[in-house]
């Protein structure tokens, strides 16, 4: 990787100047993006102040790396860091000359921003529990870590259309969203043998479409080679000129599916006959670690598949972890034998390998960190007014139906988590969430108003994915009244959030209605 941290050292400078031009008003925002996006640099929406996202390999956040951004966070005087819904940690509040330096440090500790955002491959995500859960096919981390680094070495080269998203689910939870992706890759077993289901031409935001199943099982020592394919499939079929139609999923749209998959296999049997991408001799994760099994009940717990072994999960508000915490985090990881520390798809961390006595050592220092019910540990986008497309304030609206809980002194686990999008950009994911809200302006009693959209049934895992149903708009202040209605309801009827809106279907809709404008 020396070759291309060089050429990525190169970059930076270059860059600088160009940042220094659009603050000082010679080139506008758009131009400026069109620069920024593949270095994983956004603008703010005040023109003055900017984002740096760093690309987190699947997630996989080692010691080393946590203590870089640690440092980086403290040298730049920042207070919190944002963990992304693509296992990425963003921050924020940057000037160019600091966003600049601190792509140099990070790339001095080979840690990458390349990429992490514009027309390129993204991050690629992966299950934060694959290698531990007690239910998955098989560990996917390898498969995952090494189509990251394939995507990595040329990074800088890629031509694409628009960006591509590929993940890796370990069982059928689905936890990497494969059946919603540009590009997925689900882990199963068939006659004892590993495999991955394939899944293509999915995606969220504008448009959202399900992925197709490609129906072929295949070995995961060949998983470059489809990933590959992909990535020929989308230059060959891809919308260069309109912008709005260039996701893969506008493929299928326009190919159809039938007509996409064999598009897909021509470009598979293309790239596997040129050879030379085949996985050998990855390495495996080996977890040596031994301690003897206890009881423990906690929500934030989970149970690893290696005897007396558990996962602890911590879920900072919308995402957004304090750095004065996060160093607390930094020390425990250091003090303790063998953990390993995971980011998730919904913004919050997985520390894994833990004792049971670590274990209860976790769950006390990050009480006053982590959301416990599933409503605190809701999931939103950065949202206006840092965003410069978001419409609305997500992470506010979040905070205000959490404080309105609180105000109620409600704290039954009775809704699910919400996902809030600022836009229709689905950077909250809120299309494949039991309660979703997308952000929109709408003009209410002859004002515009911040709304959202409000759509309720998503869901994410193997054959079972959809979309959620969109009742309409509701004003964003009055979203905490109506969920702390719909909460008191839903323990009413004492039937889970699921039953309840299909058993009490009647009573569900005349509430949502009381709220829609």
């Amino acid at each position: 990787m020396q070759d291309l941290k060089q050429v990525l050292y190169s970059e930076i400078e270059d860059f600088r100047q160009v940042g220094h031009q659009f603050l000082n008003g010679e080139i506008n925002m758009m131009k400026f993006k069109h620069v920024s996006g593949g270095l994983g640099v956004y603008a703010h929406r005040d023109k003055k102040e900017l984002m740096i996202r760093l690309r987190i390999p699947s997630g996989v956040l080692t010691l080393e790396n946590m203590k870089l951004v640690g440092d980086l966070a403290k040298k730049y005087g920042l207070e919190r860091i944002h963990l992304t819904t693509r296992q990425a940690i963003q921050l924020h509040g940057l000037s160019i000359d600091e966003v600049c330096d601190l792509m140099k440090e990070a790339l001095d500790h080979d840690l990458y921003t390349r990429g992490a955002g514009g027309n390129f491959p993204r991050n690629v995500a992966i299950s934060p529990l694959s290698g531990v859960d007690p239910n998955e096919a098989f560990d996917v981390t390898p498969y995952a870590l090494a189509t990251g680094d394939y995507f990595l070495k040329d990074i800088y080269k890629y031509k694409l259309p628009r960006k591509l998203k590929v993940s890796f689910s370990c069982s059928n939870a689905d936890e990497a969203h494969c059946t919603v992706q540009d590009l997925g890759f689900l882990a199963v077993t068939k006659n004892g043998e590993e495999y991955f289901q394939v899944y293509l031409g999915g995606g969220l935001g504008q448009n959202p479409r399900l992925a197709i199943k490609y129906e072929p099982l295949i070995k995961p020592n060949e998983v470059l080679y489809y990933v590959e394919a992909m990535v020929q499939l989308f230059m060959a079929e891809g919308d260069y000129e309109n912008r709005n139609k260039a996701r893969v999923r506008y493929i299928v749209e326009r190919l159809g599916e039938e007509a996409t998959l064999e598009a897909y296999q021509k470009h598979v049997d293309e790239v596997k006959s040129k050879g030379g991408l085949d996985l050998i001799d990855l390495p495996k994760t080996i977890i040596n670690k031994t301690a003897q099994p206890q009881p423990l009940e906690d929500k934030r717990i989970f149970v690893q598949k290696q005897s007396g072994l558990y996962s602890v999960y911590l879920h900072p508000v919308g995402g957004q972890l304090e750095l004065n915490d996060f160093i607390k985090l930094i020390e425990f990881v250091e003090s303790v034998e063998g953990v390993d520390v995971r980011l998730a798809m919904e913004e919050g961390i997985y520390f894994r390998n833990l004792s049971a006595e670590e274990a209860k050592q976790l769950l006390q220092i990050t009480d006053s960190m982590s959301g416990k019910t599933k409503l605190e540990q809701s999931v939103s986008c950065i949202g206006a007014p840092t965003c410069q497309i978001g419409l609305c304030n997500s992470q506010g609206t979040l905070r205000q139906i959490l404080q309105h809980f609180k105000f109620k002194n409600y704290n039954q686990d009775v809704l699910p988590r919400v996902y809030l999008s600022g836009c229709q950009n689905s950077c909250g994911v809120h299309q494949i969430g039991a309660l979703g809200f997308t952000g929109k302006k709408k003009k209410v009693d002859g004002a515009v108003a911040e709304c959202f959209t409000f759509s309720v049934g998503g869901k994410f895992g193997a054959d079972k994915t959809q979309l959620g149903h969109s009742y309409g708009e509701m004003v964003s202040t009055k979203i905490p009244e109506f969920l702390y209605e719909l909460a008191q309801a839903v323990e009413k009827s004492n039937l889970d959030f699921e039953r309840y809106i299909v058993e009490e279907e009647a009573v569900f809709n005349a509430l949502v209605e009381k709220y829609i404008v």
